[in-house]
């Protein structure tokens, strides 16, 4: 099979679900893009605009798991898709626009790697999980540990901070110092927030 040959075929697996997810992680990227565009130039319309990207990116996770539900082409293919977007839309964008919005201490950097990686683990655990139900005929019908969407929140403080001019060296709590370093103990929301996504007594039903 010719290298374009293999091109259309690989289009051809994917659905109209699948689509949705990629929009899912391009707005994730965008958002990337615009926190970046943020320390460069701290305009506080950049971390709007970021936020709103976010905020995209899980209407399209929503909608793309609703089209599969409806159509009934849920697979590994849309499983291992949507992972790889919500990564970058609700785990690395999320870190990112903290990170830019002034926790860009050591321990804050920790943090924010901690949750990332937090939502990594999530995810991955999830895929596990799910193979081994559907191989069984059965269908997932909690999640063990809160969903990786649900950072969107900490997006959305951040927006709402940059409206009251509190990002940057006016971030809420100021900075702690720990001997020889400190942080800004507003990132342990992020700590907490990834703490109950790899929770494993946490179940809430899928809906």
């Amino acid at each position: 099979m010719s290298t374009r040959q293999r091109h259309f075929s690989m289009i051809r697996d994917f659905h109209l679900a699948d689509f949705f997810t990629l929009a899912n992680g391009a707005s994730g990227m965008a958002a990337i893009f615009l926190a970046m565009e943020y320390v460069r130039e701290p305009r506080p319309e950049k971390v709007y605009g970021a936020a709103l990207l976010v905020v995209a990116a899980l209407v399209f996770d929503v909608l793309d798991g609703r089209i599969a539900r409806r159509r009934y082409v849920a697979g590994s293919l849309g499983r291992e898709l949507d992972s790889l977007a919500d990564v970058i839309s609700f785990g690395v964008a999320p870190a990112c626009l903290a990170y830019a919005a002034g926790m860009s201490r050591p321990l804050d950097a920790i943090a924010l790697l901690y949750f990332a990686a937090c939502g990594i683990s999530r995810l991955a655990r999830y895929n596990i999980t799910a193979e081994a139900v559907t191989a069984g005929g059965g269908t997932v019908t909690y999640f063990e540990g809160t969903p990786i969407p649900t950072s969107t929140l900490l997006v959305l403080l951040l927006a709402l901070l940059a409206r009251l001019n509190r990002i940057g060296p006016e971030l809420p709590l100021g900075v702690v110092v720990l001997g020889p370093l400190d942080l800004h103990p507003l990132v342990l929301l992020f700590v907490l927030s990834g703490s109950l996504m790899i929770s494993k007594t946490l179940r809430i039903p899928k809906p």
